[in-house]
């Protein structure tokens, strides 16, 4: 940005929102991203269970990719909506840039239930908040997070390409503190130094707004794809045991099918 660049009344407003005086993120903004990222275990059984019961053949892979495409339709779609009605003449600049950031609290969300259920689907469960949390900001940072993952997972002294494997299990429960806080002290100022800009791009003129909230998310959205990839790798072919075990009673097993 030009140093004789004049903030226009949207960017004030966007920054006054999100930083206090000195520059840094507000509590009430970092308590927001931390919940958005919290999705409780149940749901995302239940997002996986919803899949299943349209598709009771699908492999872990298979599920893996519907999952990706499901993700990537949905934040697309909400971001261009928000960015659409954002820019409506008839809507000021401070009611946009909460609708805005509605957005972003989505945005999260959908993030957090995606890669945790692609989490599952490898065998690493989500119950435990910390762990589940680290993961999706990890995810999040994108090359930035693999890297710092890898780098502590080797720390701890489970190094592996696949860091996302390691979160899950073998990492002792006491690093978990100590990894958590940085991972989280650096998505907040990442993610909120990009949102700003994203947040502006809502507010501009109708139609506008609507291509740069949907192209936006979808780059975000192809973004975490690729680095929940590395996390994990490959999908398994086989759905986990313990998932099974944890889904059972809710679809009809296709192998129960089978030997009738």
């Amino acid at each position: 940005m030009s140093r004789n660049h004049k903030p226009t009344a949207a960017e004030k407003a966007a920054r006054s929102a999100i930083f206090d005086p000195d520059g840094r993120p507000k509590p009430g903004v970092q308590r927001a991203l931390e919940r958005a990222v919290e999705v409780q275990r149940p749901v995302v059984l239940s997002n996986i269970r919803r899949l299943r019961k349209k598709h009771p053949h699908a492999s872990a892979a298979d599920l893996s990719r519907m999952l990706e495409r499901s993700y990537l339709a949905a934040v697309t779609t909400s971001g261009a909506a928000v960015g659409a009605t954002a820019a409506v003449p008839a809507i000021g600049t401070v009611a946009a840039l909460g609708l805005s950031g509605v957005a972003v609290v989505g945005f999260l969300e959908a993030t957090a239930l995606y890669a945790q259920s692609v989490a599952e689907l490898h065998g690493v469960q989500t119950s435990d908040p910390e762990r589940a949390r680290t993961l999706v900001m990890a995810i999040m940072l994108g090359e930035e997070g693999n890297a710092l993952m890898q780098t502590l997972s080797g720390s701890s002294g489970h190094a592996t390409q696949h860091w996302g494997n390691v979160l899950g299990s073998s990492m002792p429960s006491g690093m978990m503190g100590g990894i958590g806080r940085q991972i989280r002290n650096r998505f907040i100022k990442k993610f909120l130094a990009r949102q700003g800009t994203a947040m502006l791009g809502r507010v501009i003129p109708f139609g506008i707004g609507a291509a740069v909230g949907g192209a936006g998310n979808h780059i975000m959205g192809k973004n975490v794809i690729k680095s929940t990839r590395e996390a994990f790798g490959p999908a398994p072919e086989t759905i986990p045991g313990e998932l099974l075990h944890d889904l059972k009673g809710s679809i009809e097993e296709p192998q129960a099918d089978e030997r009738r």
